[in-house]
């Protein structure tokens, strides 16, 4: 996956240049399914862990996006990015590369509309007449608004991509690929088949192992791969794709800080309802699960010379993100 993972950072540094949280926040003001839409669909490419997503959904919320702009934007955006995509295509097939960023903007379209249905907040009504008398598309009207200082673009792309990003996932995706290792090597084969169980019971595992676990979008690959060589079935393991990234015990309690309970419900609700339709719906087309199954057994051949270059890169970038806060100690 180093080649794709490497290509994934520059492409999330040029994002990150031409499409910022401040552009994001200026599109995100009110109430109602448009800005419900534009907010899953701007955090759909956006590289954001499900840790990194919290300041920014925070952000949101205070600049004055509606309770249902900021849940979707919530849910889309860990769980995809463009890093994970092409990682995806690269571990598990085409298939999933194509279901794990509609599956992103779907659920969360769902849940954010839920939210606006369900929860609605004066404050997203009176942002909406801020917006109206003011004539901008933010309540936020101080100085944490301002555009930042213009840099050197290209520096800004490669320091967001390979060293902001790599800062943010580094530990997590260190885990995953380690994780992934000692699943291959420690877990018999099928043994997940045998013991959990296919199909539905499978999807319900899976979610409850990923709604509570903290993994970002790319690390939950290489792990997904893993559960689906060993016996899971594409549709579960699609659940745990879905649900890993995009929760975690952190994100659950400033959702319910923020938004209050009604809307945490109706987050995890539709997060876990979009994900086991999903995954119902890959399990159910025969086609799209064996070509799946086969894109996550086929990394058993040697890497070729570009591969091990890709990875002793993908691995000196990692090492140095992880050991700067000891050398921050020492100075």
């Amino acid at each position: 996956m180093a080649p794709y993972l490497l290509f994934g950072f520059l492409f999330a540094g040029l994002l990150s240049v031409f499409i910022s949280p401040e552009t994001v926040k200026r599109h995100l003001g009110g109430r109602g399914f448009l800005q419900v839409f534009k907010a899953s669909l701007f955090g759909v490419p956006l590289p954001l862990c499900s840790c990194g997503v919290i300041p920014v959904f925070a952000s949101l919320r205070k600049s004055g996006a509606g309770k249902g702009a900021a849940t979707s934007f919530l849910i889309s955006t860990p769980q995809t990015g463009v890093d994970s995509i092409l990682v995806t295509y690269s571990m598990l097939g085409p298939v999933l590369a194509i279901f794990r960023p509609l599956a992103a903007l779907i659920s969360g379209i769902v849940g954010g509309t839920l939210v606006d249905s369900f929860d609605k907040d004066e404050k997203d009504d009176k942002c909406q007449q801020v917006q109206k008398e003011s004539g901008s598309r933010s309540c936020c009207h101080d100085k944490c608004c301002d555009e930042p200082k213009k840099e050197n673009i290209l520096k800004r792309i490669l320091v967001y991509g390979f060293v902001t990003l790599m800062d943010d996932i580094a530990k997590s995706l260190s885990i995953g690929i380690i994780l992934a290792a000692a699943i291959a090597m420690m877990v018999p084969e099928n043994w997940f088949s045998s013991a959990v169980g296919t199909g539905f019971t499978g999807m319900i595992f899976m979610m409850a192992c990923g709604i509570p676990l903290y993994v970002c979008a790319t690390a939950s690959v290489p792990i997904a791969a893993v559960l689906i060589a060993k016996g899971v079935s594409p549709g579960a393991a699609f659940v745990f794709l879905m649900t890993g990234p995009a929760t975690n015990a952190a994100a659950i309690a400033i959702v319910w800080k923020m938004l209050g309970k009604r809307s945490t419900f109706l987050y995890l609700f539709s997060l876990a309802a979009c994900a086991i339709a999903f995954g119902l719906v890959i399990d159910r087309i025969p086609y799209l699960g064996t070509d799946v199954v086969a894109a996550a057994c086929h990394h058993d051949e040697s890497p070729n010379l570009f591969q091990q270059i890709s990875a002793g890169v993908l691995l000196m970038l990692i090492s140095i993100s992880l050991l700067k806060p000891l050398f921050k100690k020492r100075n």
